[in-house]
């Protein structure tokens, strides 16, 4: 029995690294989409209907593939933190985040042809108190720069990163167990490096 062929639809290399740490196959095409607000959206609403549109988006042109798409969203308080515009925005935002707690909220959708199968991930993230020189020395290592809340937990990130409470993985940008058990919805298991029908 052949596996289903799976789609990233994502260039985001953390999302692409945790499908492969799985022992899965996969392609990578990345969904262009306007990822714009809508009035009245909430973060959760957002983060699950940018995810639903991105792997609709791809599937459209591979109807017979399980399509992932995932979307990542920071919460401070009441507003979201989008990627740093640069450097000086970088430091901005962490000191903001310095020494507080915030949200990340993450929506992961599988779509194959016209079947969609999604959910979210909701994840509290406290950062250890920093100072602006910390802050600007983080920013200036660049690899705050592509990420929403100028930060990524898995890289120099880890080491401001106090606590979290939830899905370390979600943080990462793919909820992987709530990502497999949308897969397994469309009648596939994982088998640790293996799929297996239902």
């Amino acid at each position: 029995m052949s596996a289903p062929t799976l789609i990233l639809a994502s260039q985001s290399p953390r999302r692409a690294e945790l499908i492969g740490r799985l022992g899965l196959e996969f392609a990578t095409i990345p969904a262009d989409i306007d990822e714009s607000y809508r009035n009245g959206e909430n973060p959760d609403e957002h983060a699950e209907r940018l995810a639903r549109e991105k792997a609709a988006h791809v599937a459209r042109s591979h109807p017979e593939a399980l399509v992932i798409g995932s979307d990542t969203i920071v919460v401070l308080g009441q507003e979201v933190l989008g990627k740093p515009r640069d450097c000086a925005h970088a430091v901005e935002m962490l000191e903001r985040l310095a020494g507080r707690e915030h949200e990340v909220h993450t929506g992961i959708a599988i779509v194959q042809g016209e079947r969609v199968e999604s959910g979210m991930e909701r994840v509290r993230v406290r950062f250890r108190p920093l100072d602006r020189g910390a802050c600007e020395a983080y920013a200036a290592t660049g690899e705050p720069l592509d990420k929403a809340g100028a930060y990524g937990i898995q890289g120099f990130g880890s080491a401001i990163v106090e606590g979290i409470t939830g899905d370390y993985f979600a943080v990462m940008g793919l909820p992987v167990v709530r990502m497999l058990g949308l897969i397994e919805r469309f009648g596939w298991r994982y088998r640790f490096g293996a799929w297996e029908r239902v």
